[in-house]
């Protein structure tokens, strides 16, 4: 006769070894303490550089201010959008989340170079002038996407691309919207086009890194399981 109690005892035994585990904070209580990083180095920039300068160019051509609240909602809309995807079970609809604010940061920033003055305080950028703003945004994106990926990293996105992909615009997009900060350059075709061109390569980065390190974390996380 089968041992009444044996499925008891199995029980038991399956859970004795099982560590307790902490539960993750909400996407937006976690997207909220990337920003405040982003934020202190806002605030670092704006006291080398002040706000007034930035203010000036976006009276000027208010385009430039457009883009870069386009630029700024992007990250945050990018973030939360990644951090959603980290929680199982969450639609691949979330990663629509961040289009309209990019559409905006495109449009706007595209608008500029139809624009027949020059925007105050700024001067057309030269090509090394707009390559150090390519340098700007892929030295800053590195660490805040690095910092990104390390909280993921205590998710479980089961889609590991999709998820870096979201991270590199996160952090390309708030790298654009610190630049403003000390952007003395009128948006320009160069210009706009090397910005471009360090998202690009933020996103195809991360896209390739970011994605094998949360896939590996998977694999971990599966045979653990």
């Amino acid at each position: 006769m089968a041992d009444p109690h044996a499925h008891d005892r199995l029980i038991a035994a399956l859970g004795a070894g099982l560590a307790p585990v902490r539960r993750l904070r909400p996407p937006w209580l976690r997207t909220l303490g990337w920003l405040c990083v982003v934020a202190a180095i806002a605030g670092v920039l704006v006291g080398r550089y002040g706000t007034a300068p930035m203010l000036a160019r976006w009276a000027g051509a208010p385009d430039l201010g457009w883009a870069g609240l386009g630029a700024a909602l992007t990250a945050i809309s990018a973030a939360w959008a990644s951090f959603a995807l980290g929680v199982p079970g969450r639609s691949t609809a979330w990663a629509w989340l961040p289009l309209p604010p990019a559409l905006l940061w495109i449009g706007a920033s595209g608008l500029g170079c139809l624009r027949v003055w020059v925007a105050p305080a700024t001067q057309v950028a030269s090509l090394p002038q707009a390559g150090d703003c390519l340098v700007f945004i892929v030295g800053f994106s590195l660490p805040l996407s690095a910092l990104l990926i390390v909280l993921l990293r205590r998710a479980c996105p089961l889609r590991p691309v999709l998820t870096a992909v979201l991270v590199g615009l996160a952090s390309a997009a708030a790298s654009a919207s610190l630049l403003e900060i000390c952007h003395a350059f009128d948006a320009a075709a160069t210009d706009l086009l090397l910005h471009a061109l360090a998202v690009a390569l933020v996103v195809g980065a991360n896209a390739a890194l970011g994605g094998r390190l949360l896939s590996a974390h998977m694999r971990v996380v599966g045979r653990a399981g």
